[in-house]
């Protein structure tokens, strides 16, 4: 779950507010939002994934780069997201305006995938994310549904565990579903040789 602490903030105000107290924040629409612990198999999907993404950014040289922490702010908005994976073009730093001050990421330029896994906060995946990083012109979104936490509209009745990899296509995201035994296909890294199984079962 998540709790929303009082009173609408700037994105501005969130950056000088962030505490360093070991608890993890976002601002969603001025709202400061204190996120759940993750569990322990949440973090072994976003551990199997990055390792995934870092074979593959050294196999293939691209100027990639996997940070920890960076915040990704939709331009004229006052959020701030700290996605559990997110691949940064390094070519496109000089261009974003907040990174050297504050490791902030305002282009869609800048990253060429981001990933989500989905926990009990599934809406806000599925929906108010989707639509921020499709308005930032993220080129590719994953929404990692491991769990089988997000709606039945989404994955289905009775409800099975999913991945959706979201690709930008003039402007709007073209979803595709991935399953089983489903080879994952990724525009960022065409030569992924990855399956939705071995995705879930990472989490075991």
């Amino acid at each position: 779950m998540t709790q929303t602490l009082p009173k609408l903030i700037t994105f501005e105000e969130f950056i000088e507010w962030l505490p360093s107290d070991g608890k993890r924040y976002e601002l969603h629409d001025g709202g400061i939002i204190e996120m759940s612990q993750p569990t322990g198999k949440h973090e072994k999907v976003i551990s199997f994934l990055t390792l995934e993404l870092a074979i593959q950014i050294r196999t293939t040289g691209i100027s990639y780069l996997l940070p920890k922490t960076p915040l990704v702010k939709p331009p004229e908005k006052n959020s701030g997201y700290f996605p559990d994976i997110l691949l940064v073009s390094s070519d496109n730093l000089v261009n974003e305006p907040l990174w050297e001050k504050e490791s902030t990421l305002t282009q869609g330029a800048s990253i060429p995938l981001v990933i989500e896994v989905v926990s009990t906060n599934w809406r806000d995946d599925y929906h108010k994310k989707f639509a921020d990083y499709e308005e930032m012109g993220i080129a590719e979104y994953w929404i990692t549904d491991f769990a089988a936490f997000g709606g039945r509209d989404f994955i289905g009745n009775p409800k099975q565990p999913a991945i959706f990899v979201c690709e930008l296509i003039d402007g709007e995201y073209r979803k595709t579903l991935f399953r089983d035994n489903d080879r994952i296909i990724s525009s960022a890294f065409p030569q992924l040789n990855l399956t939705a199984k071995q995705i879930f079962d990472s989490a075991l």
